[in-house]
């Protein structure tokens, strides 16, 4: 079993270090890098701005990664009299560690919809929420605030950077390593590998399992023609590992 990993940046050179420390051969092909985004100087006055009450709603760890750094070196702080959400469990987790702030979060679906299902989202008039998010991305859950009656506010904490490599060439280092298995994400990074990978190779491509952390990524796998998926249960790291680990002892 060798497993492709196109995590970005450090989250996926650490779980390339899990899977070979395992016994796991792996190659890292992140799609993208991730720098800072384009409006994280807006990030302090935008905090500043919210009414006791209202809400800060963060997407990722790398949202943490860099808004805090922002607000540190500008004077600011996380408000106590904000309620913060993130999409998942991990990234809770990590804004509650960096922070000190209470997280919630959805525990079934971590997910734009699981987020939309919270009994805080659903009645919004009157609050203001806003979104920390990075380029790109899904717009449901930007759309289903407004129409619940908020007032959204968004910035671009960070934004994905295209990396470049010859395809013909990862295609074939990738077959020659015996890849079977590729672990994928987000909706962007599976668009991008297929993107990517040479429509010549799409046939070896697609006979490699999928190993991916929601419905909705899947979903789209399905559409490309992908029929070997598995969803982990989760999208951090040691959760991706038992789910490869479990695959190897089928």
């Amino acid at each position: 079993m060798a497993v492709l990993i196109t995590r970005p940046d450090e989250a996926g050179k650490n779980l390339a270090e899990m899977l070979n420390k395992s016994g796991i051969a792996t190659i890292h092909l992140p799609l993208f890098s991730i720098a800072a985004g384009r409006e994280l100087n807006e990030l302090p006055n935008k905090l500043n701005n919210l009414k006791s009450g209202d809400y800060v709603v963060i997407v990722s760890k790398n949202v943490v990664r860099y808004a805090n750094p922002t607000l540190q070196n500008t004077g600011f702080h996380w408000r106590s009299d904000l309620r913060y959400f993130a999409v998942g469990q991990s990234s809770a987790e990590h804004f509650a560690f960096h922070t000190e702030q209470a997280v919630s979060y959805p525990f079934a679906e971590e997910n734009s919809e699981g987020m939309l299902k919270l009994a805080p989202m659903q009645d919004l008039s009157g609050k203001s929420v806003l979104l920390l998010r990075g380029n790109g991305g899904r717009e449901l859950f930007s759309e289903q605030v407004k129409a619940r009656g908020a007032n959204l506010e968004v910035v671009e904490c960070y934004q994905r950077t295209p990396l470049s490599y010859d395809p013909e060439v990862q295609s074939s280092l990738c077959k020659r390593a015996g890849i079977s298995t590729i672990i994928v994400t987000s909706v962007e990074i599976l668009t991008a590998l297929m993107d990517f990978i040479p429509k010549s190779e799409h046939n070896w491509l697609k006979t490699c399992q999928l190993i991916t952390v929601s419905r909705r990524i899947a979903n789209l796998a399905v559409w490309y023609g992908w029929e070997n998926i598995v969803i982990a249960p989760r999208a951090d790291n040691a959760t991706l590992l038992q789910t490869v680990l479990a695959q190897k002892n089928h």
